[in-house]
């Protein structure tokens, strides 16, 4: 048995190596076609992407970006694990962010102190307006898909309504701009020079720690074994006791929380104000990023990592004559063929599973009569 375990065990690395390997092999394939059919020459882009994007200025924004877009992953999949599908995510950080933008702009205490509170604030913003949705839940069994994709409406409608000159908001020197009051300078985030490359946002200390913390309360906790089996079987996690209403209600409250940082490397470390032109859509992201990293940090890192060098290069693609579109195109079929391969592979995987115990189990059937044969 032992034998049969070491060999399912390496056949599970194998496949686990496959799957990526395949999506990957099918985007460059399906990317190259379309590519080919826009009448440019696909060898040339991937060549442009590739110099571009190894680039010391190219990689600091990537990472910049990176640090956002992992964040969102984080936020996304753990929804994920409940099989909780939280679509309110943009609006749950891009609300907090305002509300943490208000408070920064109005306080006067020191940076380290200012610091914490506007991260606490964008966090517990971020979880009481997801909160919503798990309430809607668990108590009236409204679909979360539906609560939160209201709540995103209702959040940009309440910034909207907010953001105004009179109201949470000023204008700007020149009158073209309105925005919340700028953050004091005591209440920047740390960045990192790098010289002529730019600066590194100091916030991916903090994405950094985000993970990890995902990583083990998830993997090493009883909680995170509660919320993973209530994700896979909300009977079976009912019958050994969990609350499964509670789980749910908990997942999206710290979906939320995890979402109100999203914002905070932006607004900490580049604009230091909430304004009109504040980065939307990244709670969207955060999905395909998710789905890319499977759920699991390391996975969501690379994934956040690639959604920021397809960014970097394909604008870059624009500006040497290739269509404006190709990005789009280009994340969607990664996304697709990640998910197509990996299902492929799972299923395939599955089958040699079943396959190869049933052999095993069928030998060690079959033993004892040859023996009592031999008798």
């Amino acid at each position: 048995m032992n034998k049969l375990t070491a060999r399912i065990d390496k056949e599970r690395l194998l496949l686990g190596l496959a799957a990526p390997l395949l999506a990957l092999v099918a985007a460059i394939v399906v990317t190259t076609l379309v590519i080919l059919a826009t009448g440019k020459n696909p060898g040339a882009a991937f060549s442009d992407m590739l110099t571009y994007g190894s680039a010391s200025d190219s990689q600091v924004y990537i990472l910049n970006k990176a640090t956002t877009y992992y964040l969102a992953g984080v936020a996304v999949a753990i929804g994920f694990r409940m099989n909780l599908f939280n679509i309110g995510v943009d609006g749950q950080y891009r609300l907090a962010a305002f509300i943490a933008a208000v408070l920064g702009g109005a306080l006067t205490v020191p940076g380290w102190i200012a610091i914490p509170l506007i991260i606490l604030c964008a966090m517990a913003t971020g979880a009481l307006w997801a909160a919503i949705a798990g309430v809607l839940k668990v108590t009236r069994g409204v679909s979360e898909v539906i609560s939160t994709i209201m709540l995103n409406s209702i959040a940009t409608a309440v910034i909207a309504y907010l953001l105004q000159p009179g109201k949470l908001a000023e204008l700007q020197s020149g009158g073209t701009v309105v925005s919340t009051k700028p953050l004091p300078k005591d209440s920047y985030f740390f960045s990192i020079d790098t010289g002529p490359a730019g600066e590194l946002w100091g916030f991916i200390v903090i994405a950094a720690l985000v993970g990890v913390a995902y990583w083990f309360i998830l993997g090493r906790t009883r909680f995170g074994f509660d919320l993973r089996t209530v994700g896979q079987s909300e009977s079976a996690a009912a019958a050994s006791g969990v609350s499964v209403k509670k789980m749910v209600a908990t997942s999206m409250i710290i979906s939320g929380a995890v979402a109100g940082l999203i914002g905070m490397p932006t607004l900490l470390n580049d604009s230091h104000q909430f304004s009109n032109d504040f980065p939307a859509g990244i709670g969207f992201t955060g999905i395909a990023i998710a789905l890319l990293g499977r759920n699991h940090p390391v996975g969501i890192a690379l994934g956040a990592l690639l959604w920021g060098f397809l960014e970097r290069t394909t604008n870059h693609l624009e500006f040497e004559g290739y269509d404006k579109e190709i990005l789009g195109v280009i994340q969607g079929v990664i996304v697709l063929c990640v998910v197509i391969a990996y299902e492929v592979v799972r299923r395939y995987g599955l089958k040699r599973q079943q396959q190869r115990v049933g052999a095993e189990l069928a030998a060690q059937a079959a033993a004892p009569t040859e023996k009592q044969e031999v008798a």
